[in-house]
């Protein structure tokens, strides 16, 4: 046996990162890796370019109860090009200079809404990730700042054979008693390859890896948030 940091992350809204370009963000169906280390260290207080290299050495697993409903949000962003405008003070002040000679774009933004996931992480210091996701020094977000957690995460640490195993004890919300998930785990070389093992945080270049997937009900043991 081992020991394991289970908690859950449960949002309204979220919006998990996919390859993004300028017009269109997609959303995952579930977090990334990248993600989930991300909200691990704003917990900690890990600012986005200092130091992850403790949460690199993470092991983890992904347990799917609620993957929820795509939404599509449209935005319009409206550029000027800089050969319109002449060292303006403010963006009203180039827009007005522009006049007729600015460029407007219809930008999309998925999410994910009623979405719910179990997580299971291994291999590291575990006791003061489990104390930070109690008294986090940043806010949590399932992706977007737009998108805070609707319920407490419930970490804790548990002795257990297995990230499946260990995935039975969360502490789930109320309204989530006697799910059932689907358990994504990292895997040697088989499985599905995904793209989101950070090498390079400063210019967003990430790896692939190989995650499998498995089916696990979870027991009802785990009480309410």
């Amino acid at each position: 046996m081992q020991p394991y940091l289970v908690f859950g992350l449960s949002a309204t809204l979220g919006s998990m990162g996919e390859l993004a370009g300028h017009e269109r963000r997609g959303s995952l169906a579930w977090p990334a890796r990248s993600a989930v280390l991300g909200l691990l260290g704003a917990a900690l207080g890990v600012r986005r370019d200092g130091d992850f290299s403790a949460l690199d050495a993470l092991s983890l697993a992904v347990a799917v109860f609620d993957d929820g409903a795509g939404l599509r949000d449209y935005h319009t962003v409206e550029t000027v090009p800089s050969a319109a405008v002449k060292r303006p003070n403010s963006r009203p002040e180039a827009l007005a200079q522009a006049r007729r000679r600015s460029n407007t774009t219809i930008t999309l933004r998925d999410y994910r809404t009623g979405a719910f996931y179990g997580i299971a992480v291994w291999g590291g210091a575990l006791e003061p990730l489990r104390a930070a996701l109690h008294a986090p020094r940043f806010t949590l977000y399932l992706g977007r700042k737009s998108c805070p957690l609707s319920a407490p995460v419930g970490a804790r640490i548990i002795e257990a054979d297995s990230p499946e195993a260990a995935l039975t004890h969360l502490i789930l919300p109320p309204w989530r008693q006697g799910a059932r998930a689907r358990v994504l785990l990292e895997a040697a070389d088989h499985g599905e390859e995904v793209h989101d093992l950070p090498v390079d945080r400063a210019r967003w270049h990430f790896a692939p890896r190989h995650v499998a997937r498995r089916v696990v009900d979870i027991a009802p043991d785990g009480g309410a948030a």
